[in-house]
């Protein structure tokens, strides 16, 4: 890609782009990075950078999606050991669980994530809105509007459960979450003014 030109150039003269297909995300990283590949309907897995890699120009297909399902942002990972993967629905249900109960592969449609109810996922009532790789010892907010909630570790034991399970409602005013963010100890997420946290909520 060219590194000196101010618009860059049109990606549609390095890949086959044909009609109704849309550029999606673009990432680059290591060959063995890993990233955590999901769906809005609720499957996910685990692969490597050069898992997406291909010499055609047409692509290569990597994941497998249901009827209407839509591809979620790729998830870099930074331990398979020890980070966990928080997911969150738009109807407010969250859950947390190790990352690497997910199989780790090079394409296709993964394991059930989070249990959406079959009617509804093919209804597309209930889908995934938010998924996040969340390294260990880190808090994380949840953006919900101009509400904000930081969730600390001892926090987000309360929504953790196997992978597969239908989650925990997240509490009434931060069930619509539009933005999940990391935070690491010695940084603070400054977002807004409301600086809750899950105690306050609840007493709320």
């Amino acid at each position: 890609m060219p590194s000196a030109r101010s618009q860059g150039e049109p990606l549609s003269g390095r890949f086959g782009i044909v009609a109704g297909e849309t550029l999606e995300y673009t990432l680059m990283a290591k060959n063995e990075q890993q990233f955590l590949i999901s769906s809005d309907s609720g499957y996910g897995f685990v692969c490597q950078f050069e898992d997406m890699l291909t010499r055609q120009k047409a692509g290569k297909a990597l994941v497998r999606l249901p009827s209407g399902a839509k591809l979620l942002e790729p998830q870099r990972t930074s331990s398979m050991e020890s980070d966990d993967c928080l997911v969150i629905t738009n109807e407010g249900r969250m859950l947390v669980f190790p990352l690497k109960d997910l199989p780790i592969l090079s394409k296709g449609k993964g394991n059930k994530i989070i249990n959406i109810p079959s009617a509804r996922a093919a209804n597309r009532e209930e889908i995934v809105s938010q998924i996040i790789v969340v390294p260990e010892s880190a808090n994380v907010v949840l953006h919900a509007g101009k509400r904000k909630l930081t969730l600390t570790t001892k926090d987000i034991e309360h929504y953790r459960g196997e992978r597969g399970r239908r989650g925990s409602k997240l509490p009434r005013g931060l069930q619509r979450v539009d933005r999940v963010e990391v935070e690491m100890k010695g940084t603070t997420a400054d977002i807004s003014n409301d600086d809750s946290t899950l105690g306050d909520v609840l007493e709320e």
